[in-house]
């Protein structure tokens, strides 16, 4: 540096706004030094190599002048993967109801996945420290990055939709729940597979429904992230739940199972499908009337589902499967998952198709047209 430069110098009272808004959880972990520098787990380190070369930039990648595509959302949006658009109920109502509810729904739910991101982004510095294993510990690494850059795209586009919701309670708990374990297993399941597995089969739902631009672009870029987040989840249990003692192989599938419960089971507590209800009523749609139009329209549904390839949720569609894959599905396990479907299900449950593969190549499943 010249002598005519001057360096940046720190302001002298420091700026007033400071974060006042959060919470706090207990934090568990055990921090552990790997001394072994050389690859162990192949896959991981590749999984490494591939987070870096897949990097982008949400300023230069995303065109944040464009202006939301109205007609492309209220038309496309989905909740929940529920193909509420192609209804009678949907399109009698007024253009402006359709897009209220479109765009209040969403925001919620996009609110929930900016919640969702900004715990894997804690979770994720956590296994830099938690996990044995270096390769384990250099991917984590680059997911912090990528779980850095969700947060700030989701935030900036709920800015441009509506404001950001709270938290759904049910994910709150499960977010405290991952973050205060002690066990960097658990963590992995809980996030990794999860979590993320939800995420992960949620955006891609979102994703091919949607016809609006910005958002289309956002959830695939965010999703190719999200396919190798899992694939560390699965690639990193598969190595090491072969040598897990029975005892605490069930400590594992039980800390799954438990996650899993938490966003779906309607006996846990406040759901996400009764947030969104609140939403329509705020814009003057009764959800009591809403829910007895859709189901006298259950031919139209259950045709736009099959035409999609058919709907079994993503606990159903995306996490039991990789649960099986990495060896976490027991009987025993399976016995609970059967309990609660069948109690928020009843006779429904029977009549589903089975649980389907999980995809082999996770980046090409997502940005495949359903």
């Amino acid at each position: 540096m010249s002598s005519t430069e001057t360096r940046p110098t720190a302001p002298s009272v420091l700026p007033e706004r400071h974060p006042h808004e959060g919470d706090a959880v207990e934090a568990g972990l055990q921090a552990l030094y790997s001394w072994n520098y050389d690859s162990e787990i192949d896959e991981l380190r590749t999984l490494y190599a591939n987070a870096l070369d897949r990097q982008w930039i949400a300023l230069r990648d995303l065109d944040w002048e464009q202006e939301i595509d109205r007609e492309a959302f209220s038309e496309t949006i989905s909740i929940g993967g529920f193909p509420i658009q192609e209804t009678g109920f949907w399109k009698d109502l007024r253009p402006e109801t359709r897009w209220e509810v479109s765009r209040r729904s969403a925001a919620f739910m996009l609110s929930n996945f900016l919640h969702g991101e900004q715990g894997a982004l804690m979770v994720a510095a956590q296994l830099v420290n938690a996990v044995p294993h270096m390769d384990g510990k250099f991917y984590a690494a680059t997911q912090t990055l990528d779980e850095a850059r969700h947060v700030e795209v989701f935030a900036a586009y709920i800015q441009k939709l509506d404001e950001v919701h709270e938290i759904a309670p049910s994910l709150k708990t499960l977010l405290d729940s991952v973050l205060s374990t002690e066990s960097w297993m658990h963590k992995t399941v809980g996030m990794q597979v999860v979590t993320e597995g939800l995420a992960l089969y949620s955006f891609r739902d979102m994703r091919n429904a949607t016809r609006e631009p910005l958002l289309k672009q956002l959830l695939t870029l965010v999703a190719r992230d999200e396919a190798r987040h899992t694939g560390y989840g699965i690639k990193y249990l598969n190595a090491v739940v072969p040598s897990l003692s029975d005892a605490e192989r069930a400590g594992v599938e039980d800390f799954a199972f438990e996650a899993a419960r938490l966003l779906i089971d309607s006996r846990a507590g406040y759901t996400m499908r009764q947030s969104v209800m609140d939403l329509w009523k705020d814009v003057g749609i009764d959800p009591a009337e809403a829910m007895g139009r859709l189901a006298q329209e259950r031919d139209t549904i259950r045709a736009a589902i099959a035409r999609n390839g058919g709907r079994r949720g993503p606990i159903r569609g995306f996490v039991i499967p990789t649960l099986k894959s990495i060896g976490l599905f027991s009987d025993r396990i399976r016995g609970h998952f059967d309990e609660m479907f069948t109690a928020n299900l009843g006779a429904a449950y029977a009549g589903l198709d089975g649980d389907p593969e999980l995809p082999e190549d996770l980046e090409a499943w997502v940005e495949a047209s359903s």
